[in-house]
């Protein structure tokens, strides 16, 4: 037996179950052909293995990231980034130094400003319009649920206070019903006639730079959950594709169509034509399209998440707003079923609890008429489900997609949403305890760049439901924690399973791809509240280091 690679000394969590120790893991070319007593792996060496001193450190499959948003993240970090603003004044400052920097473009493009920042969520347009009054500026919010414009873009995109709200969003307005320059959901989509573009050039720096990113973080795979040249995400296909000519993917992607809310069943077959030529093209095992992504209902900060009970006003008293679904029941549950027929996986977004039940209802449904199936579908975000709802999970064979990072206390959370929710409604916020409980099969992502992509940072809140440093109680109590085995399970095996990579990925295994990441100091010998200090040493992918924690740059391969 060759060995090409080892790795010695430390501990190896394979997947699932708990960490092994004594054992050491051998790689050939690109993949794992033993999981060994050290001892023995030893023995097998040759002069020309190259040994990795682990030195305590936790070895690990290559995180995979079940929902994420990598193009987008890497080119708003190219264009006006405002996701490191601390408060209001500093991205009103961010914004005033980028129009500075960049005077010839003739709008200012870019996203990550947090809505706790502003008085109700919505920042005005006339904090832009100090700094910036003579160009057009549109800025997505950091959870990119709503936009952000000062009057010459409003103006731009000839909105006035005649403007009606279209059926998928919400504008908020000033007293004599102008717009006041926030744009909720569909809202936002007002200036598509009339703002900039990105370029293509633009879109695959921004996945190239994203991905450079990503592996840094140990992520070796994942979902990119929208893309399609019919929808907001123009130009992600293409992107792919180009790296994959270019020889520059190194990562594993499936990506997630985007649906077309104002359209029904008709736009499957170009879907499937899509999936299929992908598949047609021999390299599907780089990138893949067998997935369609719904979006279900909104946000809860915004009110728009779709819920069973409805919102409350300031007072604490019921209005008649329950969010907004994006996609009829009836409609919702024709189109998974005619796509799980078809092979096709369904993604949700599903956020309240009444769109986690319409998409458990659509799946259900599915499931009665087609019979069993590998579709995996999957529902991501679940920050509010019925306590009647997480059993169906496990009964329906639907996947929870978790984003472990928001399951705490926060301002955006303490001060947007929990108060305009039904009393008790904090007890059901995340309650990945009782999913796991339940018997739903768990995957994670990190739905970046709505929040950092960091797979430890969401690890640290998954198992203890506290902040670094927060000194509130455990969002929605210590029952909804999960422990470190199957937050890492979620993050790796999890995830694979949903990609439909769980054949060679996800595992420490004889015969899967050398996908492997270096974790010090091993999580598994820290107190819960230490988990943030575990850190990301080196990414291997295909049995090639991609990335080493002491170099500024990812390793030529």
């Amino acid at each position: 037996m060759h060995i090409d690679v080892l790795f010695t000394g430390g501990a190896i969590f394979a997947g699932a179950g708990e960490p092994l120790h004594g054992y050491a893991v051998a790689v050939t070319g690109n993949r794992i052909i033993g999981v060994m007593p050290e001892a023995e792996a030893q023995a097998l060496a040759s002069s020309g293995t190259r040994r990795i001193d682990l030195a305590g450190a936790l070895l690990s499959p290559g995180f995979q990231d079940a929902h994420i948003h990598p193009i987008s993240g890497g080119v708003e970090s190219l264009q006006c980034d405002l996701t490191a603003s601390t408060d209001a004044a500093d991205a009103v400052r961010r914004i005033a130094a980028y129009a500075a920097a960049a005077p010839a473009e003739p709008w200012i493009l870019g996203a990550g400003w947090s809505m706790d920042h502003f008085a109700g969520g919505a920042p005005t347009r006339a904090l832009i319009d100090a700094v910036v009054p003579d160009r057009p500026v549109l800025l997505m919010s950091r959870d990119h649920h709503s936009a952000w414009a000062n009057t010459a873009a409003i103006r731009a995109a000839g909105l006035s206070a005649e403007t009606v709200d279209p059926a998928d969003g919400r504008i908020e307005r000033e007293a004599d019903g102008f717009p006041a320059g926030t744009f909720h959901e569909g809202a936002g989509d007002l200036f598509d006639a009339v703002k900039p573009q990105n370029s293509a050039d633009l879109i695959y720096r921004g996945l190239l730079r994203a991905q450079e990113d990503l592996i840094a973080q140990g992520i070796t795979g994942w979902q990119d959950a929208w893309v399609g040249a019919d929808g907001p995400g123009t130009g992600t296909i293409e992107a792919y594709e180009r790296a994959i000519a270019e020889g520059q993917l190194l990562v594993h992607v499936v990506g997630a169509q985007w649906w077309e809310r104002d359209r029904g069943v008709e736009q499957i077959p170009e879907k499937l034509a899509r999936r299929d030529a992908r598949l047609a093209s021999g390299t599907a095992d780089r990138f893949e399209l067998g997935t369609v992504k719904m979006m279900v209902d909104g946000v809860a900060e915004n009110h728009t998440a779709s819920m069973i009970a409805p919102y409350r006003d300031a007072q604490g008293h019921d209005t008649c707003n329950h969010g907004i679904s994006f996609v009829e029941p009836a409609v919702l549950r024709e189109a998974v079923t005619t796509l799980d027929a078809a092979g096709m996986q369904v993604h949700f977004h599903a956020l309240g609890d009444r769109a986690v039940r319409d998409a458990l209802d659509a799946v259900t449904e599915a499931r009665a008429t087609n019979g069993p199936s590998d579709g995996r579908h999957h529902l991501a975000h679940l920050q509010v489900v019925a306590e009647a709802d997480t059993p169906r999970f496990a009964l329906a064979d639907a996947v929870a997609n978790l984003q472990m990072l928001w399951a705490t206390h926060e301002e955006q959370l303490d001060t947007l949403t929990i108060p305009f929710l039904q009393e008790g409604a904090v007890q059901r916020q995340y309650p990945f305890g009782d999913l796991q409980r339940d018997g739903a099969r768990l995957a994670a992502g990190s739905d970046w760049p709505v929040s950092t992509a960091d797979p430890l940072a969401a690890i640290h809140i998954g198992v203890t439901r506290v902040g670094p440093g927060n000194g509130t109680p455990p969002l929605a109590g210590e029952h909804q924690r999960l422990d470190l085995v199957t937050a890492l399970t979620a993050y790796t095996s999890g995830t694979a399973y949903v990609n439909h990579r769980d054949h060679d990925t996800g595992f420490i295994r004889a015969g899967y791809l050398a996908n492997l990441v270096v974790i010090e100091p091993n999580p598994f010998e820290l107190a819960p509240e230490d988990l943030h200090q575990a850190r990301v040493r080196e990414t291997w992918i295909d049995g090639s280091r991609a990335y080493a924690r002491s170099e500024s740059l990812r390793i030529p391969r």
